[in-house]
């Protein structure tokens, strides 16, 4: 038998034409008024500009409003709190993302903890992290939401299993090592300056690759029966785990691209509407 594919882009529509059925009853409630997501693109990197781009495309395919704010490369971290300051006061916006990562000259993580915990629907504040980890009630960093959902999705164990995370991104690394330990999952956190990765990743049950390096996980590492989840994406269309060696030997993977991508980017709208919801019955 094969391994499962953990196909992401399928889940994702399935869970697109999920949320547009809860966008039409806010706007029943609204006078036809839509939820709204905020994205803040600071610079003119290309890669940043298309992530941005597809969130709103995915916010007109399911009926939800987009504010795109776009700022220049020379964009002060003081002005860059200004614009999340109004934001944070306008009533008509229900979700804030500022698309990492900034120019290195803005201090990210101020800026990051400056969206209003209400707001925070890509799980980036300290505050909301910390609040995640205490099993209390946040919302969760996109990317590791949208792993927990599409592994419980196909059924794939996590109490009691051993995760080896490799990568320790606050955006990441350290929240997915903290929702699979709120799992009931034994978790150790790796990185790239590891030593004795291999020998780590060996004894995995679920390997978490999330340390952005093309194929840095090696298939040969890869034990036999266990579960791959690669949230990496380089060119050549390859993630951070040479999957095309460790097929044979694992139970299930996400595939790259259509794994994690199309899930990190769905869980946004999710918890935006979760958002909206919440402000429609304060």
């Amino acid at each position: 038998m094969g391994a499962i594919v953990l196909d992401g882009k399928l889940l994702s529509l399935q869970m697109e034409a999920q949320l547009a059925v809860r966008i039409q009853a806010i706007k029943a409630k609204w006078s036809d008024k839509s939820p709204v997501l905020a994205t803040i693109l600071v610079g003119n990197d290309p890669a940043s500009a298309t992530y941005v781009k597809m969130k709103g495309d995915a916010c007109q395919r399911i009926g939800m409003d987009s504010r795109k704010v776009i700022l220049p490369e020379s964009t002060t971290t003081d002005e860059l709190l200004r614009e999340i300051d109004k934001l944070n006061a306008d009533s008509l916006v229900h979700g804030i993302l500022l698309q990492h990562p900034v120019p290195k000259h803005i201090d990210e993580r101020k800026c990051f903890d400056r969206i209003a915990i209400t707001k925070d629907v890509d799980g980036v504040t300290a505050l909301g992290f910390g609040k995640m980890s205490m099993s209390e009630p946040a919302y969760g960093s996109s990317t590791p939401v949208g792993i927990m959902h599409l592994l419980r999705h196909h059924g794939i164990a996590i109490e009691g299993k051993h995760v080896v995370v490799i990568g320790r991104s606050a955006i990441l690394g350290k929240p997915i090592a903290m929702m699979m330990l709120n799992a009931n999952a034994t978790v150790t956190l790796c990185h790239s300056k590891t030593q004795g990765l291999a020998k780590f990743v060996g004894l995995a049950d679920i390997v978490v690759a999330a340390l952005n390096q093309p194929q840095f996980i090696r298939g040969a590492w890869i034990k036999e029966g266990a579960v791959i989840v690669d949230a990496g994406y380089h060119p050549g269309r390859v993630g951070d785990v040479e999957l095309t060696a460790a097929i044979s030997k694992c139970s299930a993977y996400t595939p790259v691209p259509g794994g994690v991508g199309p899930m990190t980017i769905a869980t946004l709208m999710a918890q935006t509407i979760e958002a909206a919801e919440q402000y429609a019955n304060a």
